[in-house]
């Protein structure tokens, strides 16, 4: 008998206590930041799902966009049982075709599992990834994912230990001056 299978849409809003089923357990962990069902419902927009062919919810992950050419990959889960069956990967890679298509050029992810994303072309940061003024700018949400990036001092308990890592989607062309007369 073949191995069950599994698709990646966008996520309904039935499917939030699927989404909160999943986080449960890395939130108990300190792995994911818990979040309130409104806040969920808020921004369901922003998920994707894994669903196994039978419909049961294996898999959730987010973007949250959070500048003009800057997103997070956030709230990646995937149920103990489907784990090691490219879930995951599925997910994020249907999250970064999201991005391009959205027009963002850099994804930010904060993880304890870096070899998961290494293996997607991210690499570890640490502060800089945008100016001054977008971090001001930045420093207004009340989103704790934004939180997270900007490394508050609110957050610092929830997340002590992860890595934050980036990626870039397209590169930033590079502007040279034309040629000089002769």
């Amino acid at each position: 008998m073949p191995a069950p299978s599994f698709s990646v849409r966008r996520a309904r809003v039935k499917d939030v206590p699927a989404i909160q089923r999943l986080m449960a357990p890395l939130v108990d962990e300190r792995i994911l930041l818990g979040k309130d069902a409104a806040v969920l419902y808020a921004a369901v927009q922003e998920f994707r799902i894994a669903e196994a062919d039978d419909g049961a919810v294996v898999g959730c992950g987010a973007l949250h966009v959070m500048w003009d050419d800057l997103a997070e990959i956030r709230t990646v889960a995937v149920d103990t049982t489907w784990r090691r069956r490219r879930v995951g990967h599925a997910l994020v890679e249907r999250l970064e075709a999201d991005a391009v298509d959205l027009g963002v050029d850099k994804l930010f992810c904060l993880t304890f599992e870096v070899p998961f994303f290494v293996a997607h072309g991210y690499a570890e940061v640490g502060e800089g990834v945008v100016g001054p003024d977008v971090v001001a700018e930045l420093a207004r949400s009340g989103d704790e994912g934004v939180a997270e990036f900007l490394d508050l001092a609110r957050v610092k308990p929830n997340t002590l230990g992860n890595t934050r890592m980036l990626k870039v989607l397209r590169p930033q062309p590079v502007v040279s001056a034309p040629p000089p007369h002769v």
